[in-house]
């Protein structure tokens, strides 16, 4: 009886033990694929905080993303990053992300938060360097951030030149014929300077004579106002308020007695009109020396004299600790008014940079070789 039941409690247990031994891969298996999903979904996490990380950086040049069937966040569609100028973060507009395939931040999903940390990113302002209100040239620029004007005194060309009224903000450059130019894409400002609207003469190296010969003017400072014609003629303005006229024939050139002697803006019109058309970068090459970059002053020059040439004079400059700046200002053919240019190493800031300046010098223009820098001996 004894052997009987213990055989009856072996079969149980063994029955038991067997139980247990099939429900054991189950068990196990469950284990693993629990351990599986969670590694996945680790996994998951972390390559969204990466492409998070990364797409608020703004280091990808451009992300495509596949989206689940539990959370479609992006088309198949490329995001460009960086494309809007206004956005230093590297993040798409609206716009761009409506057309990727947002239509609200809502739709991404917790697991897939794209968007997390751009939200909190501040947009950087991009500093204007023009000031609209301004009707001078100082008071129409700011200067760069850390830099202060160079000081010219009162009654200086320096200031004179700050000191000139400008058109308002916006405004196109005009021909000589009153019609726009072609090209509105090359100045910040125009000089609100008369241009000769007779005859097709008040180009680049004219206009710079003539705001030197304005400023002359205004100061009194009448024996200054000369300028020799390529034939070397020098064409004074004392001569020409005395009633003399010049007599060109052929290349011979001189003065005859013609009319009362007159000073009025009438006189002073006409005889700029006769030098713009006798002039040119020629003749300014021969009435000025080569000077230090390093040392520039306003109404310095970039030259390169010939049939044709150009020339583009310094119309401001500011300092910081031994750096400088500058702006650059020219006339053009055809004739047309004297404008402040962009510079076209830096989209917003019309600022040249005395330490970026290399040869051949690149202007928005014009390209001008080495030695082209001067200063004129007026």
């Amino acid at each position: 009886m004894k052997k009987i039941v213990i055989y009856v409690c072996s079969i149980i247990i063994s029955v038991s033990l067997l139980t247990s031994c099939d429900s054991k891969p189950s068990n196990t298996s469950g284990t693993a694929a629990s351990s599986e999903t969670a590694h996945d979904s680790k996994a998951e996490m972390e390559s969204t905080d990466d492409k998070t990380e990364s797409f608020s950086a703004g280091s990808v040049a451009s992300l495509k993303t596949e989206a689940s069937s539990e959370s479609e966040v992006f088309s198949e569609k490329e995001v460009s990053l960086g494309s809007d100028p206004s956005s230093e973060s590297g993040f798409p507009s609206e716009s761009e992300a409506t057309e990727s395939g947002f239509s609200s931040k809502s739709e991404v999903s917790p697991e897939s938060d794209v968007f997390s940390k751009a939200a909190v990113i501040p947009q950087k302002k991009v500093f204007s360097y023009i000031l609209p209100e301004g009707s001078t040239l100082e008071s129409r620029f700011a200067v760069p951030d850390g830099y202060v004007r160079k000081e010219y005194p009162e009654g200086s060309f320096g200031s004179f030149v700050r000191n000139y009224p400008m058109k308002p903000d916006g405004s196109p450059v005009l021909l000589w014929t009153k019609e726009p130019k072609g090209n509105q894409r090359d100045h910040a400002a125009v000089f609100d300077m008369m241009v000769e609207d007779e005859l097709d003469v008040q180009q680049c190296a004219d206009s710079v004579m003539r705001i030197y010969a304005e400023y002359f003017r205004a100061t009194g400072q009448y024996d200054r106002i000369r300028f020799h014609f390529v034939s070397g003629f020098l064409c004074d303005y004392n001569s020409y308020i005395q009633g003399k006229r010049v007599k060109v024939s052929g290349d011979d050139v001189v003065w005859v007695e013609s009319q009362p002697a007159e000073d009025s803006d009438n006189v002073f019109n006409e005889y700029m009109k006769i030098v713009c058309a006798y002039a040119s970068t020629l003749s300014m090459e021969s009435e000025s020396v080569s000077a230090d970059l390093h040392d520039l002053q306003i109404g310095d020059i970039f030259l390169k004299g010939g049939s044709p040439g150009h020339v583009v004079m310094v119309a401001d400059v500011c300092e910081n600790d031994g750096r400088k700046a500058f702006l650059l200002a020219q006339g053009y053919m055809p004739a047309q008014e004297f404008h402040v240019v962009k510079n076209p190493m830096h989209e917003n800031d019309p600022w040249y940079y005395v330490d970026e300046v290399r040869y051949p010098f690149i202007t928005q223009a014009y390209t001008f070789p080495e030695g082209s820098f001067r200063r004129l001996q007026y």
